[in-house]
Formats: C-alpha cells, sequence, structure tokens
C-alpha cells in the first residue's frame, strides 16, 4: 500500500484516520519514526519547560521522535518567521515543525495560509476532547481544523490571604484599591500577553462586553468604545508600582514581586499555577487565586503545524500525544504543571480531574489586540 502520510505531503491536504480505521494512524507512526520535531514554545515557565521535558522522554521512548523545544519569548517571532520562509518560496523543509497558538498569531498565520491542514479531527485523540468547550473556535475566528486544542487558560490574579483578606473584585474596585493602597498594584508590560490579556479584561468589564468587541476593530467606533479603557489607566498609572513608569516584563517576574511583598496582585493566565508555585516554593502556601466576579477572560490555546514543516508526521504524532488522557492529566495535574485540560472529564486522572474553571469570559476580536497594543504604547511606553 502506498504510505499514505508521503502521499498527504505531497499534496498538502488532509489524511484520514476515519476512513480506513488504525492502519492509517499506524503508517504516520512509522512515517514519524526518527524524525526531530521542532517545536517553538513560550519557554518563560519552569513548570511547562519540566512538562515537556517528561513528554521529549516519553515520544522518544513510544515513538522515537525527537521533541526538540525552541524557547521563544513571544510567538509572534515564529510568525515572521514563517512569514518570511512564505516569501522566500521555502515550501518545504522548514525550520518549523509545530507551534503553540492562539489569537492574533493564529489569525496571521491562517489568514497567510502558512498552516498545514485540516487534520484535527482524523487524530486518534480528538475523540477524548470536550467538544462543549470552544474548541473549534479561535478569539472568535474558526480554527477550520487547522490547530489541535491543547488546554485552556484563564486570566486570574493571585494575592496572599494573610496580608490580603478581601481582594479587589472589580475593576472599579482595583482602582479605588490602587487609590487607597499607592504603590501596590501593576501588570505586566504590554505587548507581552499577560499585560495585554489584562487590558483586554480591563476593556470588556469596562464596557460590559460590548458587542463590538465580537467585530474587527477597524469596522467600529474604537476611540469611543475605548475611551474608558485610556480613561481607567491614566487614574491607575498614577498610583500603580513605581508610579506607573515601570511595568513587569510578564508574569513570572509579577509572582516574584508578590512574594517579594512588593504588590499586592500577580497575574497569570492558568488558575491552577497557584499550586505549582506552592509546590516549587515560589509562593507562600497562603497565596490565592481568584477571577474578579465579572468572570475570567478565557480560551483555548493550540497547538499547530505549518504549511512546511519538515517533520509533518512526527508532529502530528506529538500533537495526538500531547492530548491524550495521560499527557493531559499530567498536564493538569496541580504539582507539575496545572493547566487546564481541553478533554472530557471521563478521560482524566489526579488533580486535573477535580478542578474546575472560573466563571468564563470569551475573548475579543483578534483586531483588538494589535490595536490596543499599538495606542498603548504610544500613550505609555516611553
Amino acid at each position: 500500500m502506498k504510505n499514505l502520510f508521503t502521499a498527504l505531503v505531497l499534496a498538502v491536504t488532509s489524511f484520514s484516520v476515519s476512513a480506513t480505521g488504525t492502519e492509517n494512524w499506524q503508517q504516520i507512526e512509522a512515517e514519524a519514526a526518527g524524525q526531530h520535531v521542532y517545536f517553538h514554545a513560550w519557554g518563560g515557565n519552569q513548570e511547562i519547560n519540566r512538562y515537556l521535558g517528561w513528554a521529549k522522554k516519553e515520544l522518544k521512548r513510544r515513538y522515537d521522535v525527537t521533541l526538540h523545544h525552541v524557547k521563544v519569548t513571544d510567538i509572534t517571532e515564529t510568525t515572521t518567521r514563517l512569514i518570511a520562509e512564505k516569501a522566500a518560496g521555502k515550501d518545504q523543509g522548514g525550520s518549523v515543525d509545530m507551534l503553540w497558538i492562539n489569537g492574533e498569531n493564529f489569525k496571521s498565520l491562517k489568514d497567510n495560509q502558512l498552516l498545514f491542514g485540516p487534520f484535527v479531527e482524523d487524530l486518534p485523540s480528538w475523540q477524548y476532547v470536550d467538544q462543549s468547550l470552544p474548541v473549534t473556535v479561535d478569539f472568535s475566528e474558526p480554527t477550520e481544523g487547522l490547530e489541535a486544542p491543547w488546554g485552556m487558560g484563564q486570566l486570574v490574579f493571585i494575592y496572599d490571604e494573610e496580608e490580603l483578606s478581601s481582594p479587589p473584585r472589580s475593576y472599579a474596585d482595583m482602582l479605588k484599591y490602587a487609590q487607597a493602597n499607592p504603590n501596590r498594584l501593576t501588570y505586566p508590560r504590554p505587548p507581552e500577553f499577560h499585560g495585554t490579556s489584562f487590558l483586554k479584561s480591563l476593556l470588556i468589564e469596562l464596557t460590559s462586553n460590548d458587542p463590538r468587541l465580537q467585530k474587527s476593530a477597524s469596522d467600529t467606533d474604537y476611540a469611543a468604545v475605548t475611551k474608558p479603557l485610556w480613561d481607567y489607566l491614566d487614574a491607575f498609572h498614577q498610583v500603580a508600582w513605581r508610579g506607573g513608569k515601570q511595568f513587569p516584563a510578564g508574569t513570572a517576574e509579577t509572582l516574584q514581586l508578590l512574594d517579594d511583598g512588593q504588590i499586592d496582585l500577580a497575574i497569570t493566565f492558568n488558575p491552577n499555577a497557584v499550586y505549582a508555585a506552592h509546590a516549587t516554593g515560589n509562593l507562600a502556601e497562603s497565596t490565592k487565586a481568584y477571577a474578579m466576579d465579572f468572570g475570567a477572560l478565557s480560551n483555548i490555546h493550540y497547538l499547530a503545524v505549518p504549511w512546511n514543516a519538515n517533520a509533518k508526521a512526527g508532529a502530528l504524532v506529538v500533537i495526538n500525544f500531547l492530548m491524550c488522557p495521560e499527557a493531559q492529566s499530567r498536564k493538569g495535574n496541580i504539582d507539575i504543571w496545572g493547566d487546564p485540560s481541553v478533554l472530557k472529564t471521563e478521560f482524566l486522572s489526579g488533580s486535573a480531574k477535580e478542578h474546575k474553571p472560573f466563571k468564563s469570559v470569551p475573548e475579543t476580536h483578534p483586531s483588538w489586540q494589535s490595536a490596543i497594543e499599538k495606542e498603548w504604547l504610544q500613550r505609555y511606553g516611553s
């Protein structure tokens, strides 16, 4: 029988596991054996890096696939690289085999036809996915099988209950708290992911989740919609940490500042990060995570394969493994990573099965991210 995956690579079309059962997938695994998969993913978290180290060992042992975690500060770097490869006509043998994306980066890659697929629903692990979650929409953009759901993020805050008995439950209360307690609150500097997420969450609550946020920013009265955001930040920065003149580089720095007693609230996109920080001794046991009463900005994060990946078969095997119940349960273990799973609860075990998400607030249209970042830098970036 002709190797179906080789035919897939030549045609750059979808394979089908469902059409002929497991035989096709076995051929893909055979094709993957011996391949090196270069996985571009954020490298700024020790728990995530250790988890991927475990996955690397398992993938080598089980499938003879070698996973290389290419640590990036911002996945936009990889998006820019792929756009450059496309412009140079490099349609085979690309430098990126897999990437961890969502939101604006996914839309950019999709619009520029830089992704391989559709492939997701033909993965054996797709059967375990909780399809009641928004796993086929990414920041209001249909995924169309071009990226596989890997986990769920929610923007939450961490505080030390021994130092702060009643944290602010709304952004209006946060401003009042900051004014009453100057130099004690801050957020990461945009365009760092957590900083921009804070701005979007703030805008959503201040506008009562204006329906225009689900449309392209260019198709709305952008200035009118965002005015409450800039008015809020003008007031907040006056009493923020270091007078709103400096901002933490990212979530890791906010956690460190909280642990050092310099600020009262840290920010994270993983509701279970506080437990992992307890396990590693990075935060006191008295720290807890919570979401604003309005809800937590929530999204699914995904794994994708570039159109010109050098190891497509290997990338598919890696993605399928990272979506399986064993890998998802380990990823969701609060003592390991604590990243909320995208699988149905009955397929999970341990603490990944036990922890429930906060009330969710959907993401804005991807265009709001770049528009807000640009204006933030113009107003406060100097």
